[in-house]
């Protein structure tokens, strides 16, 4: 194994054979593979840089041919062919593929000028996703709502010329971003291993983002088109070992693909628990040549449990930085949780990630305008729970209009108390607040976020996650959590006979 990251092997001492503490760059890899003279090469485990790597890689081995030193053959690289991985980096590649197999995708373009970009977006309307080609963990990535936005990130984000393109995408607003994991041989067959529901709403980044396995809300029938979907893709990749594909869904019922990375991604760990099947240990089997019918792998598994996948972020370790969820990744962890109902489990997710969730107090309200129209449902979720709502001025307004109590305080540049004040005085128990696009109002969101942060005070940036936060507490209030072993989980199900005796088990997450 070769890694630069110690911290990334730490608890895993026993992996490899030997490892390699050398830095990822290609002069470093070759001189590794000269040594060693593996019979084989896996580049799927490592994230994006081993996929840079892949190209320059196999072009050595073909001029160079070095031998296994087992006598194995000549060095190669293991699974998913580099130009396939290629294919599925290149965006010009990769769009001309979708469209030979039907398969949609949001609306966007690739900017090489500022008045590429600016063209692009008036096509398709604001507001757009923006992120230059081939990024790693959504960096510099930002969704941009006007013209003067959209240079001010061309100014400051990227560089734009035509060897750094800058990839615009329309966002799709309220959408529910699904997450796949799939397994593939090199005989063509393919075995999705997990569908993956994001709590949190599309653009805020996959490692951020919450997660339920099997999915809650979503259609059947956008269900079997994301499988369908899958299937082709892995195929006409040749993709041999793991594959990671991004949809979103709309609230029309629209299925996007929004990215296909053939590779093993940060999900892989969690669905195999929540499955009960190693799947890195299956993909490195079908490298080296095993069919997925002989690992007695072959068709996609539903657990009867729900699992939930949440983040971990370090906000208090960094001074001033804001909790704004968002495209470009934040969290350095994350944390799993199962339950027979979904409410128990993201509970037991979010004690897990360090969010003292309170049953009864005050809850203050912020929303934006975009997310406005889902205020109401969320104000009656915490006032149906026994909460008092707190809002400021625009928030509390539309509350008043839809008859629902509210008790107003002061924005932090309006004067004392403010809401800053009721934090430090332990008046508010949780907040739910999301950003607005007023200049005063996103510095008062800011310092008020931060200081929920110092004192403790749990804090929703989403309104998905804020629904769900609900059911929690209501779930937290009603319910007993009792710990079952990972493995027990398995074997009750396979000892249930109806989903009635599921029901029975909801307060036993």
């Amino acid at each position: 194994m070769m890694n630069s990251n110690p911290e990334t092997v730490s608890t895993d001492y026993d992996t490899s054979d030997r490892l390699y503490f050398e830095p990822l760059t290609v002069e470093d890899v070759l001189n590794v593979i000269d040594l060693e003279r593996p019979d084989g090469i896996i580049v799927q485990f490592g994230g994006q840089t081993p996929l840079k790597l892949a190209l320059p890689v196999k072009q050595y081995l073909d001029e160079h041919r070095p031998t296994s030193s087992t006598g194995a053959g000549p060095v190669s690289i293991w699974g998913t062919s580099p130009d396939s991985i290629d294919a599925a980096e290149d965006r010009e590649k990769f769009n001309a593929m979708l469209k030979e197999l039907n398969i949609e995708q949001p609306k966007g373009g690739i900017a090489k000028s500022e008045a590429d970009a600016l063209a692009i977006a008036k096509d398709i309307g604001y507001p757009v996703v923006v992120r230059p080609s081939y990024v790693l963990g959504g960096r510099a990535m930002e969704i941009v709502y006007d013209d003067e936005k959209l240079v001010t990130y061309l100014e400051n984000a990227v560089e734009v010329d035509p060897n750094r393109p800058v990839l615009i995408d329309k966002y799709l607003s309220d959408a529910i971003e699904i997450d796949v994991d799939a397994l593939a041989d090199s005989y063509g067959n393919v075995v999705i291993g997990g569908i993956m529901e994001h709590i949190e709403q599309a653009g805020v980044h996959s490692g951020d983002s919450a997660c339920m396995l099997p999915t809650q809300t979503v259609p059947s029938s956008c269900l079997e088109t994301i499988r369908s979907w899958t299937t082709k893709l892995a195929r006409r990749l040749n993709v041999c070992g793991l594959m990671n594909c991004q949809y979103a869904i709309t609230l029309s019922g629209d299925v996007f693909l929004l990215e296909a990375n053939p590779r093993a991604s940060r999900t892989v760990p969690f669905v195999s628990k929540a499955i009960g099947h190693p799947l890195a240990k299956y993909a490195a089997l079908v490298m080296s040549g095993k069919a997925l019918q002989d690992l007695k792998f072959t068709k996609e598994l539903i657990p009867q449990h729900v699992a939930v996948k949440e983040a971990v972020f370090p906000f208090e370790k960094f001074q001033g930085c804001d909790v704004l969820l968002g495209p470009e990744m934040r969290s350095t962890g994350e944390v799993m949780s199962i339950g027979f109902v979904f409410a128990i489990a993201f509970a037991m997710a979010q004690i897990a990630a360090g969010q003292k969730l309170p049953l009864t107090g005050t809850v203050f309200i912020s929303l934006n305008d975009l997310t406005k129209p889902h205020l109401e449902k969320i104000a009656k979720a915490f006032l149906g729970l026994g909460f008092k709502i707190v809002s400021t001025s625009g928030t509390a307004h539309f509350l008043e209009l839809k008859g629902i109590p509210v008790e107003r305080v002061l924005k932090m540049h309006e004067g004392r108390p403010h809401a800053a004040d009721l934090v430090a005085n332990g008046q508010i128990h949780l907040m739910v607040i999301t950003s607005s696009g007023d200049a005063l109002d996103q510095i008062d969101g800011r310092q008020l976020r931060r200081m929920a942060l110092a004192y403790k005070v749990p804090i929703i940036t989403t309104v998905a996650g804020a629904l769900a936060t609900a059911e929690a507490i209501k779930s937290l209030k009603s319910s007993t959590i009792k710990m079952i072993a990972l493995q027990d989980f398995f074997n009750i199900e396979s000892k249930l006979e109806s989903s009635k005796d599921l029901q029975s088990l909801s307060s036993s997450p």
